[in-house]
């Protein structure tokens, strides 16, 4: 399998990249290459600096770097040889199987949307976010920030993606869908929460458990949580300062508590475009993104993207 890393994204780019590609390498990344993609003149250096020699990881030349602030599609269409325009482009061509980055957020959503594009049938793609459970086990909430505003059929949409992603990746067998409201009893909630259920509980791709509130979320009643965009995001935010109030309070060896903070899980992948592409965060380090290159590796490996097309497609 072939991913491609954009070694410029992040805060820490290109240092940090290349630690978490060493990182990555040092263990089992049989059958993996890597094409790392950034400006030859500072990501070589690094390279041999911290000993990353395998025959599996090539270069890719990127002379130009799309910034935090500039507009994604902007960005995108006067910087060809950007390391994120790069990147798509090896993705869309074939060349190599997933792309990742912790670059501009918006130029990969764009790129992800127009150079890749959604699965057939899929109305918006939807990006998730992994939430610890109390017992041990992870859940998955979607959408985290992607659609603030949403129709009832992309939220029964977004459970479906989510379901194939709790299978596949979080090893989660029949995981229970609920739909985040104000109540746990059918007809709670606004609008779109009420035009919503109707749809998940006759969804039979959907082991559906009903509505679920917010004291829910950290506990085991359900494994997959949709809601919309802008509610998504004021959960994860509140969950954020849940881990920096943790901190605070010193409690950062609390075995739960620590389970919160981003670099276990890497970056996110943006669920139902056709390839596997993997966002990480702009303060990513080693860590965070040697797990996001086995994020990709797991993708790609279970085919996740295709399992996703095969049921849209039904």
């Amino acid at each position: 399998m072939n991913i491609g890393l954009d070694m410029m994204g992040g805060d820490f780019a290109p240092l940090e990249a290349v630690k978490g590609l060493q990182l990555y390498l040092s263990g089992n990344a049989a059958g993996v290459n890597i094409y790392a993609i950034g400006d030859e003149a500072l990501v070589k250096p690094l390279l041999e600096e911290h000993k990353v020699t395998s025959p599996s990881v090539h270069v890719i030349h990127a002379p130009e770097v799309i910034g935090y602030h500039e507009h994604p599609t902007k960005a995108l269409k006067e910087k060809q040889r950007s390391s994120i325009a790069i990147g798509f482009h090896l993705l869309a061509t074939g060349k190599i199987d997933a792309f990742i980055s912790a670059g501009n957020t918006g130029a990969m959503l764009v790129g992800a949307m127009y150079s890749i594009k959604p699965i057939e049938g899929v109305m918006r793609p939807t990006i998730s976010t992994v939430v610890p459970k109390l017992n041990g086990t992870t859940g998955l909430l979607l959408d985290v920030g992607l659609n603030a505003d949403c129709k009832p059929e992309q939220l029964n949409q977004f459970a479906l993606l989510g379901s194939l992603y709790a299978q596949h990746i979080l090893r989660i067998a029949n995981p229970k869908v609920g739909l985040m409201n104000v109540g746990e009893e059918e007809g709670k909630g606004n609008l779109l929460a009420q035009a919503t259920y109707p749809l998940l509980k006759e969804n039979s791709q959907l082991n559906f458990i009903g509505n679920i509130e917010g004291r829910d979320i950290f506990f085991d009643k359900a494994d997959v949580m949709v809601c919309d965009g802008f509610t998504g995001n004021i959960i994860l935010k509140l969950s954020e300062s849940i881990y920096d109030l943790a901190n605070a309070r010193e409690l950062g060896n609390d075995a739960y508590f620590n389970r919160f903070h981003y670099e276990n899980y890497g970056g996110t992948p943006v669920l139902g475009v056709a390839k596997p592409v993997v966002i990480g965060h702009g303060i990513s380090n080693a860590k965070a993104f040697g797990n996001m290159i086995s994020l990709a590796a797991q993708m790609i490996e279970s085919d996740l993207c295709g399992k996703m097309a095969e049921q849209f497609s039904n």
